[in-house]
């Protein structure tokens, strides 16, 4: 069985785990916290619409492995333990992922003294897999988080340990790594990982959006089911983005066949958060596999048009204004040999021959036959 067929959907908790500054705030993660949001994923729809996987990143650990070598949840944050919290995520029909790094370090000790004692899984690959799999894990995600300068790793072998590993407990997890595009990852990560990161950390503003989609340009032959580029989690939600801003970015990942993975507080999302999060038609874009992730087509530097193949012969393109004025887009001669139009955010159908405005730091996502 091939595991991620489609792209991963779920919510992970590193940008819930953030303050305003960035900086990792752990003590927002708690058993109830998380159990919160897994309920809100629930009860928003979102599991519904295809969001499965509830992963806990970094800041879930104790403070030091156990006398036995194990990964303990934090005694204080987590006092059922993490077995127990994977129960009651999956009690909700939802799948549990968590999160480790092949060096000694994660990021969150690196970055904020988090904790003394090395958390990663270097030398404990193996018990650290079986743990997973007895935690009734489903998704693994596997942080660099600078092991070549901490530990004198290698990106390809360090993580194809790790593969190596989940694949000999015989338990189907999903393998998503993390080492940032340093290492052209969509070169060698297809072999044995489902989804590996093309990018730094995607932040919550519009430079960021773009410096991160424009990295996307040359990758599309290597994504295919089972093995997707990942561009980094969502931030729809997050930070100061705009309705448009949100809705741009939701509608290039999709066209990118991202996995999409919410990071945004599901308990206090707004209406129009929630529901570009669920919308059908943008989901049903990223989850088709029609032979190719989308590619960019037309690009003026401010004006673009990604555009991606679906199964039934149809395309799939976002019409991109990134610059700070309004774009003109003539669809007849960007798609000159087409007889349909329909906007995929609201279900119209439009003229095939028309010229269409789309304003700053917006996007329209059309299907076109």
């Amino acid at each position: 069985m091939t595991l991620a067929k489609t792209p991963p959907m779920g919510w992970n908790s590193w940008n819930y785990g953030l303050n305003e500054l960035d900086r990792a705030d752990f003590k927002r993660l708690t058993e109830v916290t998380v159990l919160a949001q897994a309920k809100a994923m629930v009860d928003s729809g979102m599991l519904a619409a295809g969001y499965q996987y509830l992963v806990l990143d970094d800041g879930y650990q104790n403070t030091r492995r156990d006398f036995n070598g194990h990964l303990q949840g934090h005694a204080l944050r987590f006092r059922a333990g993490i077995p127990a919290l994977a129960e009651e995520v999956r009690a909700l029909g939802l799948k549990f992922g968590i999160y480790s790094v092949p060096g000694t370090l994660t990021c969150a000790q690196q970055y904020d003294d988090y904790v003394a004692d090395g958390l990663g899984s270097l030398g404990y690959e193996t018990q650290d897999a079986q743990a997973f799999a007895e935690w009734g894990v489903e998704y693994l995600k596997y942080d660099w988080c600078r092991a070549h300068l901490n530990d004198g790793l290698q990106p390809r072998e360090a993580f194809k340990k790790m593969s190596d590993a989940l694949k000999a407990t015989g338990r189907d997890i999903v393998f998503s790594i993390s080492e940032y595009g340093h290492y052209k990852p969509h070169e060698w990560a297809p072999e044995f990982t489902n989804m590996w990161r093309t990018t730094d950390d995607l932040f919550a503003r519009w430079d960021s959006l773009m410096y991160t989609l424009d990295l996307q340009e040359n990758l599309y032959p290597y994504s295919k089911p089972g093995a997707w580029n990942d561009p980094d989690m969502l931030q729809i939600g997050n930070g100061s983005l705009s309705s448009s801003e949100n809705r741009a970015h939701f509608f290039l990942w999709a066209v990118l066949n991202a996995p999409l993975m919410a990071g945004n507080d599901l308990t206090k999302m707004s209406d129009e958060v929630r529901d570009l999060l669920i919308h059908p038609g943008v989901i049903a874009v990223d989850q088709d596999w029609g032979g190719e992730q989308g590619r960019l087509v037309h690009n003026t530097g401010t004006a673009q048009v990604w555009t991606k193949p679906m199964s039934d012969g149809s395309k799939a393109s976002v019409l991109l204004a990134r610059g700070e004025s309004h774009e003109r887009f003539n669809l007849g001669e960007l798609f000159p040999d087409i007889s349909s139009v329909k906007d995929v955010w609201s279900g119209d159908t439009m003229d095939s021959r028309s010229i269409v405005e789309v304003p700053a730091h917006d996007a329209l996502l059309i299907i076109t036959k």
